[in-house]
């Protein structure tokens, strides 16, 4: 393993998208976050043999073993959830000390790096899968060949398979490097870096960051859509929200209905129960019940 002027760094995959330079063409950019990198061990030529420097990520604690936490804890790294660590092989080690926290600021654009990661794992696949065999054709009375993987060898000479003949197997789960991808975007602020191409891994995989081989070339001038014509529509309606005021204000004269809403049309209705007060204006019939009743006692009076 040849020795690097810088280590690299550890990153989490986010996915891809697009970028455009000031030509017009398109980059498919696998986009890598570089959330925390802290130097956990310094490795001296007089003390290990050899200069390198490992270099400590967040992860899940619950993976790590006795030895690694103990490490950690003797590094002074136990409370910062350091799960991950990686080495990197170094020219000098002078300018490192434990605990120094690198970032992307030593990536810039232009500049081709290696990335590794592990592959997604596929199970066992079958060689039309595996290794894009044709298969058999389809034609003949072939009913159970198409996906078959062929003749594997001769039968008196050699009489047997040779090593690394391709055949089904279990597919994925490597640890695969791409070598030179170009750097297209460096943002340190969010601690981002757009690589051309894609990477090995799903999202969220671990990946390590290398500085590569190929000498670096002019940076990509990337070129992003304006922020107004993004922003404008938005500033256009939020001015038009608080033109909507007057809305809130009719709101106001909401509550002017509110008399409507008292609904003085329905005291209107006592009246009419008042109505019912004069049909009880019959009270002088009943007092001419009253009367009848006492003529009747008269008539009654006058036949005792």
């Amino acid at each position: 393993m040849s020795a690097k002027t810088q280590p690299g760094l550890l990153a989490r995959k986010l996915g891809m998208l697009t970028r455009y330079d000031d030509s017009g063409r398109a980059y498919g950019a696998t986009v890598l976050q570089c959330d925390l990198n802290v130097v956990t061990q310094v490795r001296t030529t007089d003390r290990d043999g050899y200069t390198a420097i490992q270099v400590g990520t967040r992860g899940d604690k619950k993976n790590t073993t006795r030895a690694e936490r103990g490490h950690l804890k003797s590094s002074g790294q136990d409370d910062a959830q350091i799960t991950k660590l990686s080495e990197f092989r170094v020219d000098s080690v002078e300018d490192y000390n434990l605990g120094d926290s690198l970032t992307v600021d030593r990536f810039r654009s232009g500049m081709y790096v290696d990335v590794t990661a592990r592959s997604k794992g596929r199970g066992f696949q079958g060689t039309v899968k595996r290794w894009n065999f044709a298969g058999g054709p389809k034609t003949h009375g072939q009913s159970d060949r198409w996906r078959a993987p062929g003749s594997i060898g001769a039968g008196t000479s050699p009489g047997r398979v040779f090593k690394g003949t391709r055949m089904s197997g279990h597919m994925g789960n490597r640890v695969r490097t791409v070598l030179n991808q170009l750097v297209i975007e460096v943002d340190v602020n969010r601690g981002l870096i757009f690589v051309a191409g894609n990477v090995p891994g799903p999202i969220g995989a671990l990946v390590e960051i290398n500085e590569g081989r190929r000498p670096a070339i002019e940076p990509v001038k990337v070129v992003v859509e304006t922020e107004p014509i993004v922003e404008e529509p938005t500033a256009v309606v939020d001015d038009d929200t608080p033109a909507e005021e007057p809305t809130a204000v009719v709101d106001d004269d909401t509550p002017a209905e509110e008399p409507t809403a008292e609904v003085d049309d329905a005291p209107a209705e006592e009246p009419t129960a008042e109505v019912d007060d004069d049909t009880p204006a019959g009270e002088p019939t009943v007092v001419v019940d009253d009367d009848t009743s006492g003529e009747v006692n008269d008539d009654e009076k006058d036949e005792s």
